[in-house]
């Protein structure tokens, strides 16, 4: 049974999904503006919707921070850039992806 966790790195727009101490993907991901900055610290994935609406892509997993969540995009030239309200933001295949690997409870740390 994998024991999967994720590290999102501001410094370099990336999530990275660990199974332990392995890294098994890395994917792109855009974050939050200079005003409303990504949160740093210890989460956990606590929702998972398909299809949520809005902005918010194909998928929306949420975070134990209060309207915080690793999402989809309808817009996926921004992916790469300071460009969301602190989520993070993914491709729609990527969050796609990673949704099917990882459960509730999934632990996110946030780092810089």
């Amino acid at each position: 049974m994998p024991d999967y966790r994720i590290i999102v790195d501001l410094s370099d727009r990336r999530l990275y999904l660990l199974d332990g101490d392995v890294v098994t993907r890395a994917f792109p991901i855009g974050i939050g503006r200079m005003l409303t900055q990504t949160p740093t610290g210890e989460y956990r994935i606590v929702n998972k919707q398909p299809n949520p609406g809005g902005p918010f892509g194909a998928f929306w997993m949420g975070l134990s921070r209060p309207h915080y969540g690793i999402h989809g995009t309808n817009n996926p030239a921004s992916i790469g850039g300071l460009v969301s309200h602190g989520c993070i933001r993914m491709y729609n295949q990527d969050v796609l992806e990673l949704s099917r690997l990882v459960p509730i409870g999934t632990r996110v740390t946030i780092r810089n």
